[in-house]
């Protein structure tokens, strides 16, 4: 089959090439990436996958990609994913999401072509929800908190409505909280880890500098979610929704602590007022019944794990480039 990945040379992206070559199945594999995407999570597969240049914001030159490959199975990945981003660009985010997604839902349209379509929505589509809601399941109502959730709505909805009104075959995932090597540093386990690293290789000072430590995530690994993406695409009906996370729950610092049971050095944690939201999402606790039961996929991979790859990792990125401890967020 011919699979078309959007975001390819991101986090998720890249692990979802990197999975789906592992099966041996014969699966030709493209990725669109704007022409300054980075491809250094693409450094194992670059010769195994053929990268075409194009922007979701640019429908010409979606038409005329997905007119020359025609693929089977379309991972719609690409985002302006950063919550904490969306509220300085809103207008970039809703842009990128919104606008983008829908021109990708037309390029398919105006092409005639027939693929199945996994359309990324985001668990922060529920918002801030109550201690009745949690578990939250596919029902609960949409209360999107920031500028990024709202374009996700925006996403998820148009996706359903080119699905009722074209008949393309859409299915919708909400993911919550996943991460794993490669996540950008922005983001924050990622963030915690390449802080310790970099103090470990003598690169920083001993702190931590974090956001709120108190919100409840349910983790999931990168390597779980894109098994689950790719089952999804498989197994499941056009027009459906689905919530699909980790099996581990804790608080933010919780999880940090986790981290920094790693390292012999002792940190100090230091709130950072430019890493606080102005409307945070706080209670993120999924039920993944619904996907589990049509699909019988399960979380496998330990968090603990996740978070000492991750530290290798970052370990791995700051031996051989120093200078990325630079960047590390603040």
């Amino acid at each position: 089959m011919r699979i078309l990945i959007t975001g390819i040379t991101g986090f998720v992206g890249s692990h979802l090439a990197e999975y789906i070559l592992s099966l041996n199945e014969g699966h030709e594999i493209y990725g669109l990436c704007r022409w300054r995407s980075p491809r250094d999570n693409l450094v194992n597969i670059h010769n195994k996958v053929s990268l075409l240049e194009a922007d979701i914001c640019d429908l010409s030159a979606l038409i005329r990609q997905i007119k020359t490959i025609k693929p089977d199975i379309i991972f719609h990945l690409a985002a302006q994913s950063y919550v904490l981003t969306s509220f300085n660009s809103p207008v970039h985010t809703l842009w990128t999401n919104a606008i983008g997604t829908t021109n990708l839902l037309e390029a398919v349209r105006i092409v005639e072509i027939d693929p199945v379509m996994h359309i990324c929505s985001s668990s922060e589509v529920y918002g801030q929800v109550t201690k009745e809601d949690v578990p939250i399941k596919e029902t609960c109502p949409l209360r999107p908190a920031s500028p990024y959730a709202v374009s996700k709505v925006a996403e998820d909805m148009v996706a359903y409505q080119y699905w009722l009104s074209y008949g393309i075959k859409t299915i919708r995932t909400r993911m919550f909280t996943h991460t794993g090597p490669r996540r950008g540093d922005v983001f924050v386990m990622s963030a915690f880890t390449k802080q310790v690293a970099a103090a470990e290789l003598n690169l920083k000072d001993s702190v931590i500098r974090v956001g709120n430590l108190k919100s409840v995530r349910t983790f999931c690994d990168v390597r779980d979610a894109v098994k689950a993406y790719w089952i999804l695409v498989n197994k499941c009906k056009p027009g459906e929704v689905y919530n699909i996370g980790g099996n581990r729950t804790m608080t933010v610092g919780e999880a940090l602590d986790i981290v920094l049971s790693f390292s012999k050095k002792k940190f100090e944690i230091k709130v950072d007022p430019q890493l606080l939201r102005p409307s945070d999402v706080t209670l993120q606790i999924p039920c993944i019944d619904k996907f589990r039961n049509d699909t019988g996929w399960e979380p496998e991979v330990p968090l603990k794990e996740t978070l000492k790859d991750m530290l290798d990792y970052w370990k791995d990125q700051l031996s051989r480039c120093p200078w990325k401890a630079l960047t590390v967020s603040k």
